[in-house]
Formats: structure tokens, sequence, C-alpha cells
């Protein structure tokens, strides 16, 4: 048996988040990504999605599957969440420079102060 398995529900939320940025609905979404509103409706309650429309969603979005790829299995290093998440939140257009810096710090102290230790 495998060791791997993606991540639909955190998949989900950054389709979501994707979703919000456009301010477009989950119909819209449907819609323009050529797939199921009730398979969106089920992701939304836990559900995996199909390969087509997993493949569909994430040409739609831009949104790298690969990200959600998860492995109990030692793989090779990859760079820390805090890093990313810096670097989206500086290289998005819709925010200026303080704006981004003060998400990135309110966010930072989060993830601090919920991290498993």
């Amino acid at each position: 048996m495998s060791n791997e398995k993606f991540d639909a529900e955190g998949f989900y939320a950054a389709l979501d988040g994707h979703r919000q940025s456009k301010g477009i609905t989950w119909k819209k979404v449907a819609s323009e990504a050529h797939v199921s509103a009730s398979t969106l409706t089920r992701m939304g309650q836990g559900k995996r999605p199909d390969v087509d429309t997993l493949a569909g969603l994430a040409s739609w979005s831009g949104i790298d599957v690969k990200k959600f790829y998860r492995s109990n299995t030692a793989t090779l290093a990859k760079s820390e969440p805090l890093s990313e998440i810096s670097a989206l939140l500086r290289a998005d257009k819709n925010l200026e420079g303080d704006s981004a810096v003060a998400l990135e710090t309110m966010l930072k102290s989060a993830y601090e102060h919920m991290r498993k230790k």
C-alpha cells in the first residue's frame, strides 16, 4: 500500500482562495473550468475530485497540484511553508509593500503559535 496521499481539502481551500480573489461564484468556477458544479459541492464536503476534474481545476486556476501531494516517507528537502507564503505575498500585485508585510507578520505569528512542536 502506498504512503502517498492527495490533500484534497488543501487543494479545495487554495481553489477557494483563487475563486475569492477573482470575486466569482462556485457556479462560475464550474462553468469556466468546465467541471460539474455538483463535483465542486462534493469537494467542499471533503470528497476527492476525479482526475479529469482535478486537471480542469488546476488548468483553470494555475494551482500546482504537486503542492498538495503528501507522503509519509522520507523525501527530498522542500522549501518551508513560511518562505513560500512570504514570497507569494510579496509578489502579489494586489498588495502594496506594507500590506504584504503586515499579512506576512500576522501569518508568521499565527503559524508559530499553532505549529506542531
